[in-house]
């Protein structure tokens, strides 16, 4: 488990990415699991939870489409 002491959303996107499947947890939003290169939202989820998730989840796919690029 990875724990970030800060949200840095392109920070965690490049760690999840990386990695494909696991937890992370990050201070003050909670803890996550990703799994296929994606954030999932947490079984009792508040609007936190699934704003971090849109977020990350966000940068994951931007990464994607500059790997495709070059």
């Amino acid at each position: 488990m990875r724990m970030f002491k800060r949200y840095l959303p392109k920070l965690i996107a490049k760690h999840v990415s990386r990695l494909f499947s696991g937890r992370i947890y990050i201070d003050g939003r909670g803890g996550y699991h990703f799994d296929k290169g994606m954030l999932l939202v947490p079984v009792q989820a508040q609007q936190r939870h699934y704003q971090t998730v849109n977020e990350v989840n966000q940068e994951i796919k931007r990464l994607k489409e500059i790997c495709r690029e070059h």
